[in-house]
C-alpha cells in the first residue's frame, strides 16, 4: 500500500490557474495545462464516459490510466471538490455529475461540515476535519490493502509532501508559463533528496516526472 500524489503543473510550477471568467469558469489556461491529459482515451472512458475509444494513447495514456489504477481511497481538498467556488450551496455534488470518475470511497479536507454523498458508482464522498495524519488513518481503513491518492489541489498535496507521507508524487510539466496560481513547490526546497527520480517525455511536450520514495 503506497501514498501517491498526481498532478499537473506549468514549466514554472503552477497548479493552478488565475484566468477564470464567470463567462468561462475553468478559464484558458486551465485548458491549456490540462490538454495532453485531456485528450487521452483513458480521460474520454473515465471521466467523459466515452465508449467509443476516442482519445490519445501512448505515454501520456500510460499516465492517465496508472493515474486510476489500483487505487483504494482517495483524499482531496475543499478546493477540488469545488466547496471554495460554491461555499453557500448545500445541494453541491462536485464537479463531476452523478458518475464521478473514483468509484471509490473519497475524503473531502474542510472546516464545514456536510452529510456523506453516495454515489452510484460506488464514489461516496465524505467531508472530515482532519491532518493530513488523520486523514490518511481513515482512508488506510477503508482502502482494502490498495493505495491511497492524495488528489490535490497543490496545496493539499504540498501539505502532505511537507509532513513526508507521501510514496509516490508524478508531475506531468506542461511546458507553458503561467506566471501566477499556486505552485506546488513552495516550501519544499531538498525535496528531490529522499526520492529517486525518472523522467519522461511524451510526443505531446509533457515531461513526466515521478518521484519514487
Amino acid at each position: 500500500m503506497a501514498v501517491r500524489a498526481d498532478l499537473n503543473i506549468s514549466l514554472d510550477g503552477f497548479a493552478t490557474t488565475t484566468d477564470q471568467t464567470p463567462e468561462n469558469p475553468m478559464g484558458l489556461d486551465w485548458g491549456r495545462l490540462v490538454e495532453a491529459y485531456v485528450s487521452t482515451r483513458t480521460f474520454h472512458e473515465r471521466v467523459l464516459h466515452d465508449t467509443t475509444g476516442a482519445g490519445t494513447t501512448g505515454v501520456d495514456d500510460d499516465y492517465a490510466e496508472a493515474y486510476f489504477a489500483e487505487v483504494g481511497a482517495e483524499i482531496m481538498g475543499a478546493g477540488m471538490f469545488g466547496l471554495h467556488t460554491f461555499p453557500d450551496d448545500p445541494d453541491w455534488r462536485g464537479w463531476w455529475g452523478d458518475e464521478p470518475p473514483f468509484r471509490i470511497p473519497v475524503f473531502v479536507l474542510t472546516h464545514t461540515a456536510r452529510p456523506s454523498l453516495e454515489m452510484e458508482n460506488g464514489t461516496a464522498f465524505h467531508f472530515i476535519s482532519a491532518s493530513p495524519e488523520e486523514a490518511l488513518e481513515r482512508a488506510h481503513a477503508v482502502a482494502g490493502g490498495k493505495d491511497i491518492r492524495v488528489g490535490g489541489g497543490a496545496s493539499t498535496v504540498r501539505e502532505f509532501l511537507k509532513a513526508g507521507l507521501i510514496d509516490q508524487l508524478h508531475v506531468g510539466i506542461t511546458p507553458i508559463l503561467l506566471g501566477r496560481g499556486i505552485r506546488l513547490w513552495d516550501e519544499l526546497r531538498g525535496l528531490d533528496t529522499g526520492y529517486t527520480v525518472t523522467t519522461e517525455t511524451a510526443p505531446s511536450g509533457i515531461i513526466h516526472v515521478t518521484f519514487r520514495r
